[in-house]
């Protein structure tokens, strides 16, 4: 029987294969352009695909998704550089962001680092530990919490005839202080307390540091203790009056002040009324303005438009205190180092700390004013029972509440909520 149908020629069946027309399959036919002896030729691609990604992936399989064609090395298949199977991951030289991003956050790290350490140790070292509280005798015991005695004095080291003049200083020589306030931080809060400089107080016996004459307890300001035996008889008078150990000191004079408020570009204030005091410079409208750091200094010092003079002076300088501590622990401050640097320095150039306190007690003190200002605590000042006592030496004075005082001092002393108003 004839496989092939009619009209079909034998040329025909040359052209498509001779068919199954025997019952016994075909035997193997050789195919001359098939070697199985070797690897294949080379594949040899058109004219303008001779790109070796291109001649991998045709060559390989790469292209439909199987293996790599390449041998396997430490990353992964494909050698180097980790391609996945099926083409996926990155090539052979191209970045590894990862990578990258990882390094770049390793460095950043690292020189922030070192710039903190390094910023730490300058400013560490710019402290001026003058002051031995170890020399103050007949202390009380230390009670809980922390106390901070802070002092604004007027000292004019370090300024010119001509800043004496711009500041209304005067000349005068030696140094007393202007304000004084006892900041107690502890578990209960933190309290801001202010002390006239005109209080009427005991000051205990002492030893001239000059002329070491003995000197015997006496009642006068409490200005004159620093005046007589500076910043050790100061501390040494609040303790016996108060009965709080004084566990750090820090004092800054009029040109510190200024270069400090000068340094965070200006302080804004806002007032009641217009402000006007001879004596400091002080001139100011009613109404929200920049003060630059010798119109500061001059805020802070009038006294004589206020009609209780010294205390009216300490609630000015409360409410400076505030806007200062805002002003310079806020992000436009801390995170500019072109404004930061300049504020530490031109900071504690002039202030004076005692022997004991590093700048981690300074930081501390620091927050802790800034708690206060910001409404985490309390700002109040000894409770007065007379603020014109007629004295026999010292004209008027400003004299305590006794029983107030001494209550609101034992609150601070045990860390109890303080409960003692200043009204």
């Amino acid at each position: 029987m004839n496989d092939w149908p009619e009209g079909r020629t034998h040329d025909r069946r040359e052209r498509y294969g001779r068919g199954g027309t025997s019952a016994e399959p075909e035997g193997p036919r050789a195919f001359p352009h098939a070697r199985q002896d070797g690897p294949p030729p080379q594949y040899r691609p058109p004219q303008g695909y001779d790109s070796p990604d291109r001649l991998d992936g045709y060559n390989t399989g790469q292209v439909y998704g199987h293996g790599s064609g390449r041998p396997e090395g430490p990353g992964g298949p494909g050698g180097p550089g980790g391609a996945a199977p099926g083409g996926r991951g990155p090539r052979a030289g191209a970045p590894d962001w990862r990578k990258r991003i990882k390094i770049g956050a390793i460095a950043f790290v690292s020189a922030l680092l070192v710039v903190s350490v390094g910023t730490y140790f300058w400013a560490d070292g710019k402290l001026r530990q003058e002051v031995d509280l170890g020399k103050v005798k007949d202390r009380p015991e230390a009670g809980e919490g922390t106390n901070y005695l802070i002092v604004g004095s007027d000292s004019r080291e370090g300024l010119s005839d001509e800043d004496k003049k711009e500041l209304h200083t005067g000349s005068a020589d030696g140094k007393r202080t202007d304000s004084m306030m006892i900041l107690h931080t502890g578990d209960n809060g933190t309290t801001m307390l202010s002390l006239p400089r005109d209080s009427y107080v005991t000051i205990p016996a002492f030893t001239g540091k000059q002329s070491g004459k003995q000197f015997p307890a006496s009642t006068h300001k409490l200005n004159q203790a620093y005046a007589d035996g500076g910043p050790e008889l100061l501390a040494q008078t609040i303790e016996y009056n108060t009965g709080l150990r004084i566990d750090h000191y820090a004092e800054i004079g009029f040109g510190g002040f200024r270069n400090l408020v000068d340094a965070l570009g200006g302080v804004e204030m806002c007032l009641d009324k217009p402000l006007k005091d001879r004596d400091s410079g002080a001139d100011f409208k009613a109404g929200c303005q920049e003060l630059n750091g010798a119109q500061s200094l001059a805020f802070v010092r009038q006294r004589h438009q206020e009609a209780d003079q010294d205390l009216g002076r300490m609630r000015n300088q409360q409410k400076f205190l505030n806007t200062l501590a805002k002003q310079a622990a806020s992000p436009a401050t801390v995170l500019n180092p072109f404004r930061l640097y300049p504020v530490i320095g031109s900071g504690l150039d002039t202030l004076i700390v005692d022997k004991d306190m590093g700048l981690w007690d300074l930081m501390d003190m620091f927050w802790a004013m800034k708690g206060v200002t910001g409404g985490d605590g309390q700002q109040m000042t000894v409770p007065i029972a007379n603020p014109n006592f007629p004295t026999r030496s010292d004209g008027v004075a400003v004299k305590w509440d006794t029983a107030k005082a001494k209550q609101l001092f034992d609150q601070l002393k045990k860390d109890q909520k303080v409960t003692v108003t200043d009204k």
